[in-house]
């Protein structure tokens, strides 16, 4: 991977808006909707961690963003990947520089994608 790590175990686990919003709450003591949460339980150098993704909060931001639902389930887990390995996104700069990761991974996804489709 590009930042340095490799991967160790990564679980994706999809839910409903309710019940992110019931681990918001429990771990976090936030009283908001979400798309992702993720525990991060990275050892040194090794990914890992639980992604907890909200399906229509996914949903709808991909109508909200104009984006394909695909796309956007790819961003929410590349952001997530991106908080485990230490990025932030509370500040504007921080969120300004977890979203340029995001599109730089997600250009990275897509060009795979189109050069697997080309038979590349």
């Amino acid at each position: 991977m590009e930042e340095g790590f490799c991967v160790g175990n990564l679980n994706i686990i999809f839910v409903t808006d309710d019940e992110l919003m019931e681990i918001n709450k429990k771990f976090l003591e936030h009283d908001y909707y979400t798309d992702i949460i993720t525990f991060n339980y990275k050892e040194k150098k090794k990914i890992s961690g639980d992604l907890f993704i909200s399906i229509e909060r996914v949903m709808e931001n991909a109508i909200k963003f104009k984006s394909s639902v695909t796309n956007e389930f790819l961003r929410v887990i590349i952001h997530g990947v991106l908080h485990i390995i230490g990025y932030n996104d509370k500040t504007y700069n921080e969120k300004k520089e977890i979203r340029n990761k995001e599109n730089f991974y997600l250009g990275k996804i897509s060009n795979e994608r189109i050069g697997i489709s080309n038979g590349i």
